[in-house]
């Protein structure tokens, strides 16, 4: 099959400027952490009731002894931070990388998770920020949507509708979820884009097999509150379908990557780099031995911005090509998942893709880790 050399062009990434290291909950919240193990992150990953031949629960192991469940540190919001204040900053940033002004393009695609207002995406907001001209509108796949939004962004240039579609991808999880609520422990917030435009010959998506999570619909909930000054807000909570998430992990995986790989006519040992979405401190060890694969091979950054929900998937492509871990020319698995969304895998020819500036080295946050600090992640 003869494919459009259409994909990536370039790729940005940001974060808020507040860093929650553990011991921020250890301090504020002893008497939490002392009772972590009834509260909501230990149900959801919980220490009893392994199942051996569950491989999913068999990588969470050596984690479950960690009331954090793995998680070292998150970035959240600032009071003067949004999701469409870190939506903005990726966008400029990858136009910037790409060389476009907001005027060459034609189409943006917003997935927002979650958006400011009820009711209503952040893509029209987006846009009039931004200055653009053309079409605007919102995807929501959850915490899968980077291989959905890019395949969809694809589809339309190869199709001739847009020549140049900016991708915007954001997670606010801290105004969703009480930090004395453990479950937002794991959790981050951040944004990244990237500009979908024609590449040179045999590059960019081969391959991409998506599946709907119906299966995961009862995972999480939301319902609107009121905040202390009487406004509306969402609050997310965990549902009693939590275990089906661990129960699926592995089938989603296997179906969306087999998939992606047979609709790109390769095969698995021809992919030179897979980057999953890592929403756990284990899911890339899961990932790894359930497909066979050399862990070098891969890329982990939940040491470093915990479960920052779809922008995973893009923080993972960033931080892989930042590090010379992928190459033009590579070929690149990416794959996401979400519950009461889509799980979806995507085969590309990685092209020359220009980067954004390097978010742990932003002059904005001027609360991010040190130096020293970085050095002693490993990605």
């Amino acid at each position: 099959m003869v494919h459009s050399p259409v994909g990536i062009r370039s790729l940005a990434l940001t974060f808020p400027t507040i860093r929650r290291t553990n011991n921020y909950y250890i301090e504020k919240y002893p008497e939490v952490v002392a009772q972590a193990e009834r509260k909501g992150l230990a149900r959801m990953f919980p220490l009893a009731g392994i199942l051996p031949n569950n491989k999913f629960d068999m990588e969470m192991l050596p984690y479950v002894s960690d009331p954090f469940r793995g998680t070292v540190e998150r970035w959240v919001l600032g009071s003067d931070e949004s999701s469409l204040t870190l939506e903005y900053r990726a966008a400029t940033d990858a136009l910037n990388a790409a060389k476009l002004s907001p005027n060459e393009v034609d189409l943006m695609i917003v997935a927002s998770i979650l958006p400011e207002q009820i009711g209503l995406g952040n893509a029209a907001f987006l846009a009039r920020k931004l200055g653009l001209v053309g079409a605007a509108w919102n995807l929501d796949g959850t915490c899968g949507s980077t291989p959905v939004v890019l395949q969809t962004a694809c589809a339309l240039v190869r199709a001739g509708e847009y020549r140049n579609v900016l991708v915007v991808i954001s997670c606010s999880y801290s105004r969703v979820f009480d930090e004395k609520d453990t479950v937002s422990w794991f959790l981050g917030d951040g944004a990244g884009a990237f500009v979908v435009s024609s590449l040179e010959e045999n590059q960019g998506i081969l391959g991409t097999k998506t599946v709907h999570t119906g299966a995961l619909c009862e995972v999480v909930s939301a319902k609107v509150v009121k905040d202390e000054q009487g406004n509306s807000r969402v609050r997310m909570q965990t549902g009693k379908g939590v275990k089906a998430l661990r129960e699926t992990a592995a089938e989603f995986l296997c179906v969306c990557c087999e998939g992606a790989i047979a609709s790109a006519g390769v095969t698995l040992q021809q992919i030179d780099f897979f980057l999953f979405n890592t929403p756990t401190a284990w899911v890339t060890s899961f990932c790894t031995r359930l497909l066979g694969i050399d862990p070098e091979r891969t890329i982990n950054l939940y040491p470093v911005y915990a479960n920052i929900g779809p922008v995973l998937t893009v923080a993972n492509m960033y931080y892989a090509a930042l590090l010379g871990k992928i190459h033009e020319n590579d070929l690149v698995l990416i794959y996401g998942s979400g519950a009461a969304g889509v799980a979806s895998a995507s085969v590309m020819r990685w092209g020359n893709v220009a980067l954004g500036s390097d978010p742990l080295e932003s002059s904005e946050s001027t609360k991010k880790a040190s130096s020293q600090e970085r050095s002693e992640i490993s990605f």
